[in-house]
């Protein structure tokens, strides 16, 4: 108690105190402590350590790697687990795209007995083990509504509300982590007609299996790898007509339109080649030659194993693969069995939706179908301009650093980035790997902001 009484008597001469006050404090390995308050309708927590928004596998490789430096930290999480996109929003079959070497988490490999391409529920098991692992407790159920920086005391201010209460808390750090990442919330497109539709029109998000379809007409919209999974897992549920076109421009079904546009292009690549994953291949050629030679590489070995794809509807941009995922982010799909039923047949490519009608899609060459139930395969964003309050390291047009990776991490006044790198796993391991490094300075040099009373 005494320990208490002199940090107490210290922290009324501490600028910290008038502008935390009522506080609380905060210790991971301690888990969530919340402090009686002078007014209950409102409270301001000090967090000695960095904040992280975000409990997904972004959130957890910072967490973890502060941990090991000796930094705690408090992660806030709107969710009621930790990463919440793969335990909630993902469907049933979805497995690693990459192997799991490359999506392993700082300081934790994957199990050896996991297969290359682990399963959903394996990549669950292996976050939790992490969390376990590095004493990660995420304070859940925690929604950041804002986030702004405070130049008067040199602290960011951090309001969140918790599921179920109105009232908001206020935490209070040096640092903040923004690790909502690039698949914050779905992209829903606006599409003339939605409103009128009478079937169900439901996002990814929401999508588990095609048992619920069994029988049914589905339009699914969207020609990514998510896109290409839920087309196949439709046809292999015995869907009555798998249909599935990419949003905006180009679509998958049943029966062939032959009417392109310009945007309407995608680049499917074997998810192996040469006795090789694909991504391993391509890392491994980049170390070597320039990027344009290896997109040539690219796709001359893809034309060779799948054949020429625009003879079904699927006709590939002007820039290669890794050209394009540098310049705009968007990923090639890696096949893993949705060009088989587009060959043959039981999933063909259609033209842009124009419309949607009452019962069915108005295309763009006038043509029209009926449907029974539309599948929106049309990703996510980023939703940081939505609750952040700082418009020079993030733009607030599209929710991510203004710089591209590999300078996308940190941003002023303890500000920094994880998740946003379009790199997957690895350039989130990458980033977080540097923001623990670059905490850590500030943490040995700043020894006034870790000062706290002691909990006896």
């Amino acid at each position: 108690m005494e320990r208490w009484r002199e940090a107490e008597g210290k922290t009324l001469h501490d600028p910290l105190f008038h502008l935390c006050a009522p506080h609380a404090f905060h210790r991971p390995s301690d888990g969530y402590h919340e402090v009686p308050t002078r007014d209950e309708a409102e409270r301001s927590i000090w967090v000695p350590g960095p904040i992280i928004v975000g409990a997904g596998p972004s959130g957890l490789a910072v967490a973890a790697c502060l941990e090991a430096k000796g930094v705690p930290s408090m992660i806030l999480e709107r969710s009621n687990c930790i990463a919440s996109l793969w335990q909630l929003k993902t469907y049933d079959r979805l497995r690693l795209h990459l192997p799991k070497r490359f999506c392993q988490l700082p300081l934790a490999p994957f199990p050896a007995c996991f297969p290359t391409y682990p399963t959903k529920q394996q990549f669950v098991a292996y976050l939790e083990a992490y969390a376990r692992r590095f004493h990660i407790r995420p304070c859940f159920n925690q929604t950041v509504v804002s986030a702004e920086y405070d130049g008067r005391v040199k602290l960011w201010r951090v309001r969140a509300v918790r599921a179920g209460n109105d009232k908001a808390a206020e935490y209070v750090s040096r640092w903040l982590v923004v690790a909502t990442g690039e698949n914050a919330e779905a992209a829903v497109p606006d599409i003339d007609g939605m409103s009128i539709f009478k079937g169900p029109i439901i996002h990814t998000s929401s999508y588990k299996s095609g048992d619920e379809f069994q029988g049914k007409r589905v339009l699914v919209i969207g020609c990514g790898n998510s896109g290409m999974e839920v087309c196949l897992d439709l046809c292999s549920h015995s869907v009555a007509q798998s249909r599935a076109p990419p949003f905006p421009m180009r679509h998958f079904a049943t029966k062939v339109w032959s009417h392109h546009h310009d945007r309407g292009t995608v680049h499917i690549l074997p998810r192996e080649m040469l006795g090789r994953s694909t991504f391993g291949l391509c890392m491994w050629l980049l170390k070597w030659l320039p990027m344009r030679t290896v997109d040539h590489i690219l796709l001359l070995v893809s034309r060779v194993m799948l054949g020429d794809t625009q003879r079904y509807g699927l006709r590939r941009p002007r820039l290669g693969p890794l050209e394009l995922k540098s310049l705009s982010g968007k990923t090639p799909v890696l096949d893993v069995g949705a060009l088989a039923k587009i060959k043959s047949g039981d999933i063909k490519v259609c033209p842009a939706v124009k419309r949607l009608t009452g019962h069915g899609a108005e295309f763009v060459d006038g043509r029209s179908e009926d449907f029974d139930a539309i599948i929106l395969a049309t990703g996510y964003k980023s939703n940081v301009a939505s609750w952040l309050k700082e418009r020079e390291f993030f733009s607030d047009k599209d929710g991510f650093p203004r710089k591209v990776f590999p300078d996308s991490w940190k941003g002023e006044q303890g500000l920094y980035a994880v998740g946003f790198t379009r790199q997957g796993l690895m350039g989130a391991s990458v980033d977080a790997k540097r923001i623990a490094h670059d905490i850590k300075q500030c943490w040995m040099a700043e020894p006034k902001q870790r000062m706290l009373p002691s909990q006896t």
